[in-house]
């Protein structure tokens, strides 16, 4: 038979394929705080581009800190995840300064459109502290570059710094990277001087015991902040506060 024996054409797709950059300019109120920016309605492939919607832990958390704005106040914000920035953004309305991260490329472009909208608004004055940087979570030189050229701008009069990560919906080996990546940016910061504050949406028992068990393994401490447990979009989700154990614990 004709063709018998050979090897089939195989069929390479670059990344280009998969990107939907049909952004559409969206309202979010949050308490007394409106906020526009661009995003996706809905995912449109499996591909690694999450980030560029708005999912239900970024609502949990965003109504969190709008009901509880005096926590940030002070503060500098390092957000894990950032996504479209929806909650960088909302940080930025109360603090000096938010570094807003991200590991894929294509979501780090729409993340600083965004930037760039809302520095171009009239909110401008809130969110000139706004910035983009790349970190992969477990890549010890990106965070050896963000603790580098962050650390200056941590004043010694400052009452606490937060890192927030805004939803998660993981596999096994990305939550192990995440307690290892905010273990060593807590160990960086003043001891009791920063937490890590994380909107869980609960998708699975496994998976839910995974992210207390892997807090605890990295020498941290992992409490359920009262009152923030919730529906959002038929899921059940809630804030967890993280920090380091005390050498004495």
């Amino acid at each position: 038979m004709e063709g018998e024996g050979e090897e089939e054409d195989i069929v390479c797709l670059d990344e280009s394929f998969f990107i939907d950059d049909n952004y559409q300019l969206t309202t979010f109120t949050f308490g007394s705080q409106v906020i526009e920016l661009l995003c996706l309605q809905s995912a449109s492939t499996d591909f690694d581009l999450t980030g560029q919607l708005v999912w239900p832990g970024a609502m949990l958390l965003n109504d969190y800190l709008s009901k509880n704005a005096e926590l940030l106040q002070g503060c500098t914000v390092l957000e894990l995840g950032s996504g479209v920035g929806i909650t960088g953004i909302l940080c930025s309305r109360f603090c000096s300064k938010v570094v807003l991260t991200d590991h894929n490329e294509e979501v780090l472009k729409i993340l600083k459109k965004n930037i760039e909208l809302h520095a171009s608004s009239e909110n401008s004055k809130c969110c000139s502290g706004l910035v983009a940087e790349k970190l992969e979570w477990g890549n010890s030189e990106q965070i050896g570059h963000i603790l580098q050229t962050y650390r200056p701008m941590v004043k010694h009069s400052m009452d606490e710094e937060v890192l927030h990560l805004h939803y998660i919906i993981l596999g096994k080996s990305s939550i192990c990277l995440l307690f290892d990546t905010v273990e060593k940016l807590l160990r960086n910061r003043r001891e009791g001087q920063c937490k890590f504050i994380l909107a869980y949406i609960s998708r699975t028992k496994t998976m839910d015991s995974l992210v207390i068990s892997e807090a605890v393994r990295c020498g941290m401490q992992i409490n359920e902040l009262v009152g923030t447990r919730s529906v959002v979009r038929n899921l059940e989700g809630v804030i967890f506060e993280v920090t380091l154990k005390k050498q004495d614990e």
